[in-house]
């Protein structure tokens, strides 16, 4: 489904913040903007990769397929990011699947024009980069995280990751504010389904959360912290 797209919508978002009303139309013309269901795969892992992404509205999830076939879910994208960006690491092929977690309203640019993006519109080039380090850096620290922590540090840190990066107060605390899955969370902690249920149900019988279908309130994140520290009672 096709959108139309005012300007307004993406001129404060940090990869277009130098450019000008006539910039933003030229841009504009040569991109689009899709409505993706919950459960819509954007794009699928090894695709050939010809485009790029803005996330205007909603929350995409990024998983990657293994060798052995298991999937990880590597991160969550936010409203405003960028995504799909394997031009800038200079892959011809996306390395995960994008996947819609809410109904979603995605910019889609042709990659034809990122040369031409990246040269003349340094905020543009920066922020990517930018994005890419940082990513980077988070896929380091994950990979320490799933060697060295315990499980219940790395539930518990996914839990507080995601409750940052989409938390949303409500009376009984900050509830994550997309549908997630204990499956979900097994595959971002590399541990069983059991295993994920067992601890959030022993964090919600002592008050630290309270969990309903696919819905998770982080009630005492203080606490929760603790855990992720490896500090425990």
């Amino acid at each position: 489904m096709n959108m139309s797209l005012d300007q307004s919508l993406i001129k404060d978002l940090p990869p277009f913040l130098d450019m000008d009303h006539e910039a933003l139309a030229e841009l504009l013309g040569v991109a689009r903007s899709e409505h993706f269901a919950k459960g819509d795969a954007i794009f699928s892992q090894a695709d050939e990769a010809h485009k790029f992404y803005v996330l205007l509205d909603g929350y995409i999830q990024v998983a990657k397929l293994t060798p052995d076939g298991e999937q990880v879910v590597m991160r969550y994208i936010t409203s405003g990011e960028l995504f799909g960006i394997a031009k800038a690491v200079g892959q011809k092929n996306y390395p995960a699947s994008a996947i819609a977690a809410v109904d979603c309203v995605v910019l889609v640019i042709s990659d034809a024009i990122w040369d031409e993006l990246t040269d003349k519109y340094p905020t543009f080039a920066s922020n990517t980069y930018k994005t890419v380090g940082e990513r980077l850096i988070e896929t380091q620290q994950h990979v320490v995280e799933l060697a060295t922590e315990k499980v219940e540090q790395r539930i518990a840190n996914a839990v507080l990751k995601l409750a940052n990066q989409t938390g949303r107060k409500t009376e009984e605390g900050i509830l994550i504010d997309f549908p997630i899955s204990r499956k979900d969370i097994s595959e971002m902690t590399g541990t069983t389904l059991h295993t994920v249920s067992r601890l959030l149900s022993a964090w919600e019988d002592k008050g630290l959360i309270k969990s309903g279908r696919q819905k998770i309130t982080l009630v005492e994140g203080h606490k929760l912290m603790l855990v992720a520290n490896g500090i425990t009672n």
